[in-house]
């Protein structure tokens, strides 16, 4: 009698890590769906909308599987932090939106499952899915510095600069907007003068998205040999014209969504952000609004990070990580791909998307301001992605290097300690 108490006690034990050990996620609804989460960084305002209308249309038209959309604040950053403690939990979404610059954190960090390995698994009717559909190019841009392919890319972007045609035309500017950074401050003082308007707004989200453009479009490079390298002389340089800007009152520090919505309300006369903000700046604005390329620094290149994010499956349970590859799949239709375009912004990763007559071509006949965002795709490089597992808190750093420049703080010093604080964070 004692032994099999025993035994039963260690039955029930079993029986109960097994169940702590499972997430809420891998149990299915009450018609006996798989029911998986889909971990996203879409406000209403940017993507939102068009998340939930793909995922209400394959919840609609599948009878085997439930999506569930969760929204995660903060963009990237946030949605890695909910990440750590749903996997620490052992309650990982079964697909996640990553941002460029998580690349590598992820991949060390999370379990995942490859796409390749998801199709070879559970697709083994379309096992070229990726060759067929996307370019090299495109698809090495979710592979980290091991090269192994962590997932596909799903949301591009690049900074664009928005403008108010009628007040530059009202202060006697050039409508077409300015081409160079030196311009952009120019522009942006006689805004000041003439209007008592803000002339610029920067992105300022969890991340230093835009600010890499800035930098690296004057010559700088956030990232050289495995080392954070952008407390050079031009780094630098970039970093005080952005600063004089806030400093003199023609530009303004504020967070991302007021800064954005100031420029729909017509307080703010040119916006520097993403493309995917087209929709909510097209609509919102009752001026006469237009999109121009990411400015330049004079005599040098256009230089900007792709902006948005790969998709990744991180479902554990055999189920589950079916379940993940065929919405993902789904998410990568052409009709899908459009209706992500048209909602966001985000340029396509699929290769046959914007020729397609149930694609996008119409749409970009109609809609210029995503020109701009096309053109200088060639412009495009890798958004900052520090190596080993030091992603979150090199992020970080720089946000807070940005928000001590922007307050007034001395720009070579504070680059530099910043600089050094991350490239110690490498060393470990």
């Amino acid at each position: 009698m004692k032994k099999l108490g025993i035994i039963l006690l260690i039955f029930i034990l079993s029986c109960s890590l097994i169940a702590c050990g499972k997430s809420d996620n891998s149990a299915k609804t009450e018609d006996g769906k798989v029911k998986i989460e889909y971990y996203h960084v879409n406000a209403e305002t940017q993507g939102g909308v068009s998340v939930k209308e793909l995922v209400d249309n394959f919840n609609k038209n599948n009878d085997h599987i439930e999506v569930v959309a969760t929204y995660n604040p903060d963009m990237y950053k946030g949605l890695m932090q909910n990440l750590q403690a749903k996997q620490a939990a052992k309650e990982s979404p079964a697909i996640v939106q990553v941002g460029w610059a998580f690349l590598d954190y992820f991949s060390n960090n999370f379990d995942y499952v490859s796409p390749q390995d998801a199709i070879d698994e559970f697709d083994k009717e379309d096992p070229n899915f990726l060759k067929d559909n996307f370019l090299p190019n495109i698809l090495d841009l979710a592979k980290n510095s091991q090269g192994d392919q962590v997932g596909i890319p799903y949301s591009l972007s690049t900074p664009v600069l928005y403008i108010n045609r009628d007040i530059l035309k009202e202060c006697g500017l050039p409508e077409a907007g300015p081409q160079t950074w030196q311009e952009v401050s120019e522009f942006a003082k006689t805004i000041k003068e003439k209007t008592g308007k803000y002339g610029l707004y920067i992105q300022e989200p969890q991340d230093f998205w835009a600010q890499q453009a800035l930098v690296e479009s004057n010559g700088a490079k956030m990232i050289q040999d495995k080392k954070a390298s952008f407390a050079d002389p031009q780094g630098i340089e970039a970093m005080e014209l952005y600063q004089a800007m806030v400093k003199d009152g023609s530009a303004i520090h504020i967070s991302w969504d007021e800064g954005v919505q100031s420029f729909v309300d017509g307080n703010i006369a040119m916006c520097y952000t993403t493309i995917a903000r087209r929709e909510q700046i097209q609509k919102g604005a009752q001026f006469d609004v237009a999109a121009v390329k990411s400015p330049t620094f004079q005599g040098k290149d256009r230089c900007i990070p792709a902006g948005g994010c790969f998709l990744a499956i991180t479902a554990t349970d055999k189920d589950q990580v079916k379940a993940a590859w065929e919405f993902e799949k789904y998410l990568y239709g052409v009709e899908q791909m459009a209706t992500w375009t048209k909602g966001t912004g985000y340029t396509p990763p699929r290769k046959d998307v914007a020729d397609a007559e149930n694609g996008l071509k119409s749409f970009l006949e109609e809609n210029q301001m995503m020109k701009p965002a096309i053109e200088q795709s060639k412009d495009v490089v890798s958004w900052a992605s520090f190596p080993g597992n030091a992603g979150l808190e090199a992020e970080q750093l720089l946000l807070d290097m940005r928000d001590e420049i922007l307050a007034g703080g001395n720009v070579k010093e504070s680059m530099t300690q910043t600089q050094e604080k991350i490239n110690n964070l490498l060393e470990k």
